[in-house]
């Protein structure tokens, strides 16, 4: 089967949990420090490895220790990283996260080598994402080298699933070259400029991103709620996700994205791809950290069965 090539960022983790969110100007104490990989890209990587997928992983990172330790990680999960790039006057990023008693979380990301890529890398890679099974992307690297990555997969015939994060506004020349828009309900306004409240209006959102050029289905995850569902031609569907008590929500977008591309990669039918994605999130959610947080296909299986 074809790999999963998952195109992104790669960062260290550096995790404060604490009784509350700090507002501007204030400090609060007593918190617990976690230090661990992640990075959106390089989260979906070992979200979908871990469930069993081959995966082939692409990213930038620098020549320091923080380098070092991620490329051995990935390594370590069974994840191909011929194709990760080595910038020795760059630092590998690194992500500051605050998460509280709820889960809900603040983040600031130094970006480092995840910004360094230039037309060679992206011409490096190209014969990778054309022989790819599935292609996944995020915002956390170049706008510019998204573009062509989407454009490369797209005229080879290789579906692509972007997680538009952090959120921006996308041009619809690179939204036509996605298979799989999987917005948050931040991420679907700035893409669709629908204010994303509830489910009617998370439909309206989805109708708009086809309307911009989505080719085959939007994804909104809504949290707790689940995931809404509209596919090009098709009715929209709320699918549900499993309730929990959240530990520290950070890396449960990229479960569900890791587990949607696995899921889509196996030729399973979207909703169904969708519903073991949601268990994928919820999951992760209970756990501290971003990939210690991210189940295998045992712990998915034994959570899903009860």
């Amino acid at each position: 089967m074809k790999p999963i090539v998952v195109i992104g960022s790669s960062n260290t983790d550096m995790v404060v949990k604490t009784a509350a969110l700090p507002r501007p100007g204030e400090t609060v104490t007593g918190g617990e420090f976690l230090l661990a990989a992640g990075g959106k890209g390089a989260n979906q990587a070992v979200a979908a490895a871990r469930l069993g997928g081959a995966v082939t992983f692409i990213a930038k990172v620098g020549t320091d220790s923080f380098g070092d330790q991620a490329v051995a990680g990935y390594k370590k999960e069974g994840i191909d990283t011929s194709q990760i790039g080595r910038e020795k006057d760059y630092a590998t990023g690194v992500a500051l996260i605050l998460v509280d008693q709820k889960g809900e979380n603040l983040i600031s990301v130094a970006s480092g080598a995840n910004f360094q890529w230039s037309d060679a890398d992206l011409s490096r890679i190209r014969s990778v994402v054309e022989q790819a099974g599935i292609v996944v992307v995020q915002l956390e690297i170049p706008l510019r080298a998204v573009k062509t990555v989407t454009k490369i997969a797209a005229d080879a015939g290789v579906p692509v699933l972007l997680d538009p994060a952090p959120a921006a506004e996308l041009p619809e020349e690179l939204l036509r070259n996605v298979s799989y828009l999987k917005p948050n309900e931040h991420e679907a306004e700035t893409v669709s400029g629908i204010k994303v409240v509830d489910e009617a209006s998370a439909i309206q959102a989805a109708e708009r991103l086809l309307e911009l050029g989505v080719r085959k289905a939007a994804v909104i995850t809504l949290g707790a709620k689940g995931a809404l569902v509209l596919e090009r031609g098709g009715k929209p569907q709320l699918v549900p996700a499993p309730t929990i008590q959240a530990a520290d929500s950070t890396a449960a977008g990229d479960a569900f994205t890791g587990a949607l591309a696995w899921q889509l990669q196996q030729g399973v039918e979207l909703f169904e791809a969708v519903r073991i994605a949601n268990h994928a999130a919820a999951l992760s959610a209970t756990r501290m950290g971003a990939q210690p947080s991210l189940p295998t296909r045992k712990e998915l299986d034994d959570f899903i069965k009860p």
